[in-house]
């Protein structure tokens, strides 16, 4: 098993990230990359992506514990680590990911922006998301500061830049915005709030239960309380439509070992949290706290539905801030085959 990193887009503005991931994407899905696509190749290695944060908690543990590559049906397996959802899409729409863990946003930005092949086939995790700050207990004291997301155009900065702009605040990734965004990976979004380089960010566990253990300050946003019933999806499962119909027999090994997963988590949340805690040290080289980790998990639920009222929801916020052209994400959702491998046996 092959485990790359990968980061992108952490440099530029909106309107030239938005410009290079629709080049990105219209090209990668036109045409076959030398070495990328994979296409019906049965031989060739399942490519899945996720990224070492515990709201990838399946992933962390299907990979780490050889739960996924063990599984029968799903032969060799390519996994790849990103830092944002973004990047991600990027390698899923130019044929060099086939499958991968993500935050919505993303998910619902590549499938409009990318001839609606992207297919989200299960849900993961719901909650898990906050807004931490050093000294601002309110909205309106974040005005002249600098907050953090992980990428520009994933589902952290969606979520921020929308709740910003219902609090009557404009946010730009350049200064002279009423709050100035920050495109940051997670460790350093920590090393910077630490420093003091930063106000804020709205980050996925467990990176505001380290914020707030490393830096102190506050949860200013628990994101549980912006959505009805608490529930949102941070991590989705995606695929494309070509991948579903080219290797479906390794998409549903996988599937199955997701679901196994989500519901071992279900019958022993402890033990699971300390089996993702065992996981996420080996790929962070430290594990986390007990005390971190149990105040992260506090804040996560396994979920195998991926919420489509909120996914819809999520659509309308990326396209009130300019993301995109329009928020109809019909087709996007395919559970057909996680229904097949959650039916009982005939």
């Amino acid at each position: 098993m092959n485990l790359s990193r990968s980061r992108s887009g952490l440099g530029l503005s909106l309107g030239q990230f938005l410009g290079l991931f629709v080049l990105v994407a219209a090209t990668g899905l036109g045409c076959k990359k030398s070495g990328g696509d994979a296409g019906g190749d049965a031989n060739a290695p399942l490519r899945l992506g996720f990224f070492p944060n515990i709201t990838h908690s399946q992933a962390l543990v299907g990979h780490t514990e050889g739960a996924f590559s063990a599984e029968p049906g799903i032969g060799r397996l390519d996994v790849k680590q990103f830092n944002a959802g973004p990047a991600a899409m990027e390698a899923l729409v130019a044929g060099s990911l086939d499958v991968a863990y993500v935050g919505p946003g993303p998910a619902i930005n590549t499938y409009l922006k990318a001839g609606r092949e992207l297919r989200i086939i299960a849900g993961a995790v719901n909650g898990g998301a906050v807004l931490v700050t050093r000294t601002a207990k309110s909205a309106a004291e974040l005005k002249g500061k600098k907050v953090a997301s992980p990428q520009i155009g994933n589902t952290q900065d969606i979520a921020l830049r929308h709740w910003l702009k219902q609090q009557g605040l404009a946010a730009a990734s350049e200064p002279g915005a009423d709050v100035q965004v920050i495109p940051l990976s997670n460790p350093d979004i920590l090393a910077q709030y630490v420093n003091g380089a930063i106000e804020g960010a709205w980050v996925p566990e467990p990176w505001g239960a380290r914020m707030v253990a490393d830096g102190g300050g506050q949860i200013l946003v628990d994101e549980r309380t912006l959505w009805p019933e608490g529930r949102f999806p941070t991590t989705v499962i995606v695929t494309t439509r070509k991948v579903l119909e080219t290797r479906r027999p390794q998409i549903a090994a996988l599937l199955r070992a997701h679901v196994r997963l989500t519901e071992r988590w279900r019958a022993d949340p402890d033990g699971f949290a300390a089996a993702v805690n065992a996981a996420f040290g080996k790929l962070a080289s430290k594990p986390l706290a007990p005390a971190i980790l149990k105040e992260a998990f506090s804040r996560l639920e396994p979920s195998l539905d991926p919420e489509q009222s909120a996914l819809a929801e999520t659509a309308r916020h990326a396209k009130e801030l300019g993301y995109l052209a329009t928020e109809d994400v019909s087709g996007l959702v395919d559970l057909l085959l996680l229904n097949e491998v959650r039916a009982p046996p005939q």
